[in-house]
């Protein structure tokens, strides 16, 4: 970046510059030919690309215009500018886009800057920036709308490194920037966190005397706050004499408010929005959504519950908040309450609702969704088609996960990887790609080392699933040394995921190696790695049951008790012995059978056994991974109880069925 720095010297000759904008304006209209600048520099222009051009040519000849497109290009008698902007505004598809421009210069009007400026920004519009960059290069002479309609379609599109060197060009060119050149040089600068560059540009508006206008002035807030430079953006925007405006001003105090939630400087936040002169709603959104991101959802529904006028927006951030800090009944709470308010939840409102259905494993809440997406007639966007695909694999309903698969049209790289996670932790490994499956064999083969020359050898960067799928093969077969490796790369993809920790600590521990044990929990502490407090919970009669071990405190506390003793001594019977050693090793035996006896998922297990029908199939959901003692009480528990009982943890599903596991004791 540091050769960029020349770009931000004014031009050499500032004599030479180009006319006003208005100016300008004035000349086109009249001559309907673009305005012309005298360069002050020695660099060219790039030339023209006609192969580009030729291509849009042959696409049109290629793929005729179909009947109600090729009407409206019988032209006028003679013609115009107007025509071809009309068309152009009226297109839908870049290929027609394609077509109209190739009748353009077919008729001779390619020169037209009026013209290829609307050209540059529909194409732009549609995502298809090599036809905006061949149409710019194509056109001579360039002048400054022209280079405004690229560099905002550049920005647009996050081709920032490409916007920059355009800007470049166009002060090369000795076109003087204007008030709608710089507010897209900014966002360009703040995507590439380029806090010096950025301060240059500041600079330069400052020195060649730019109108600090709203635009201005609210593009350098952001700018500075993206790239962390809060107190001067804080600076601009005191010197803004029209943030006390309440016609015009919100968005500046908006972008600011937000600046600093992402910066978690809660009481400034709170600070500029008491001073704020009118309050919007998406105010008191961008507050919400400050404190839900920085953990305190008690603050968000204060205010929540404070807004004069709660829309979707609202709605939506209340049901994210309460989802992404884990408590996902409350999500699913406000999203119920706001269906009651007729108030109608956009997409990211019902991924967010999916979201707390997949973290608890609320099927049935799930499928009411569902219904309602269904009835109400939604398009199956890529974002909700994966939603509902995590929502279902989550809660155990594979199947159900395929169709909705199947049925999303748009699949991202995402969706995908749901869909193969999916299968892979419901034990179907023959379902998902070649390279999990291949791997996931050669692990259960005990081929370890072929499976990580496989790994090596992918044509992609292997992701936390794939290197998650060696370790537990590696703990499988006892193999502590590949282990060691395979977690060094799940705490370079992930260094704050406790899980990677707590797996290592397990294994070691259930290796009898409790000094490496003890090593792993210390380097977790030292990394402020916090373990999450473990909970095991149950959906029965659409009501979620949680516990955590030990928990005396539910209402039916004495029958569960009795319940697990009852399973515990069946299992004892037919060959269960306690797993000691997945506790720490300087108990005494009884206390470590005490210890294991108040898990979570037991609690969970003897409470369903309770309270469904027998038959029934049991769905357990465990935020942390299942520990070997529960894993071998599950297998004996669904023989006794005839029962299949499907327990979801932190990395897979297991299937208990006639005493034995889909994972065949893998995981």
């Amino acid at each position: 970046m540091k050769s960029l720095h020349a770009l931000f010297k004014p031009p050499s000759s500032p004599t030479k510059t180009t006319t006003s904008s208005s100016s300008t304006a004035t000349t086109a209209s009249k001559t309907r030919k673009p305005a012309t600048s005298s360069s002050s520099s020695n660099a060219p222009i790039p030339s023209p690309n006609p192969p580009e051009i030729t291509t849009t040519i042959s696409k049109t000849s290629e793929n005729k215009p179909k009947s109600s497109l090729s009407a409206l290009f019988i032209p006028p008698t003679t013609p115009t500018e107007a025509h071809f902007i009309s068309l152009i505004h009226g297109s839908k598809t870049i290929l027609q886009l394609h077509q109209i421009h190739a009748q353009i210069i077919i008729h001779n009007l390619s020169s037209s800057s009026l013209i290829t400026t609307q050209l540059i920004s529909s194409s732009s519009l549609r995502k298809s920036i090599n036809h905006s960059l061949a149409v710019f290069n194509h056109h001579k002479p360039k002048n400054l709308f022209t280079f405004n309609a690229l560099i905002r379609g550049l920005a647009t599109n996050s081709h920032f490194f490409n916007a920059i060197f355009h800007f470049r060009l166009m002060l090369r060119s000795g076109i003087k920037p204007d008030r709608l050149t710089y507010p897209f040089v900014l966002k360009s600068m703040a995507g590439l966190f380029s806090t010096e560059l950025g301060m240059a540009i500041h600079c330069m508006i400052l020195r060649c005397g730019i109108e600090l206008d709203s635009f201005v002035r609210v593009s350098l807030v952001d700018m500075y706050v993206k790239v962390e430079k809060l107190g001067s953006a804080f600076k601009v925007f005191d010197e803004s004499p029209e943030r006390f405006d309440s016609g015009s001003s919100a968005l500046l105090w908006n972008v600011l408010i937000k600046g600093c939630c992402k910066a978690g400087s809660m009481k400034k936040a709170v600070k500029l929005f008491k001073a704020m002169p009118k309050k919007e709603n998406v105010s008191w959104s961008t507050l919400i959504d400050g404190f839900a991101k920085n953990g305190d959802m008690d603050r968000a529904m204060e205010l929540f519950d404070q807004m004069p006028e709660k829309n979707v927006v609202s709605w939506t951030t209340m049901v994210d908040g309460f989802s992404r800090n884990g408590d996902s009944e409350k999500a699913l709470s406000m999203f119920s309450k706001m269906l009651e308010e007729g108030v109608r939840p956009n997409a990211f409102t019902i991924v967010s609702a999916l979201s707390a259905c997949a973290k608890i494993g609320g099927l049935e809440a799930g499928l009411r969704i569902h219904k309602y997406i269904k009835d109400n007639g939604l398009h199956l966007t890529e974002a909700l088609g994966t939603a509902l695909v995590d929502m279902y694999a989550k809660c155990g309903n594979i199947e159900s996960a395929s169709e909705v698969f199947g049925e999303t049209e748009q699949k991202s790289i995402r969706t995908w990887t749901v869909m193969i996670w999916g299968w892979a932790i419901h034990g179907h490994s023959e379902q998902a790609i070649a390279c999990f499956k291949q791997m996931m064999f050669a692990g259960r083969s005990g081929q370890l080392k072929e499976a990580l020359r496989f790994i090596e050898r992918m044509p992609m960067n292997p992701d936390f699933v794939i290197w998650g799928a060696l370790f537990c093969a590696c703990r499988a077969h006892k193999k502590t040394k590949m282990a060691k490796f395979a977690l060094n790369k799940l705490l370079k993809l992930e260094p704050t995921h406790t899980g990677n920790y707590i797996f290592l600590s397990n294994a070691y521990a259930a290796l009898g190696q409790w000094e490496d044990a003890e090593r792993v929990r210390v380097l977790m502490q030292n990394r402020g790695v916090h373990k999450n407090s473990g909970w095991s919970c149950i959906e029965v009669e659409g009501q979620v049951h949680r516990f955590v071990s030990g928990d005396h405190d539910h209402k039916d506390s004495k029958a569960i008790c009795l319940k697990l003793e009852e399973i515990m001594a069946g299992a004892v019977k037919q060959g269960y012995i306690p797993g000691t050693e997945w506790v720490l090793h300087n108990m005494e035996q009884e206390e470590k059978e005490d210890v294991l006896g108040s898990h979570g998922e037991k609690l969970a297990l003897a409470f369903a056994l309770i309270c469904t029908s027998p038959g029934m199939t049991i769905r357990i959901v465990k935020n942390l991974q299942v520990c070997g003692d529960c894993h071998s009480l599950m297998k004996y528990a669904s023989k006794i109880s005839q029962r299949e009982i499907m327990l979801r943890d932190m990395k897979r599903f297991h299937h208990f069925k006639d005493g034995s596991c889909s994972c065949r004791d893998h995981w």
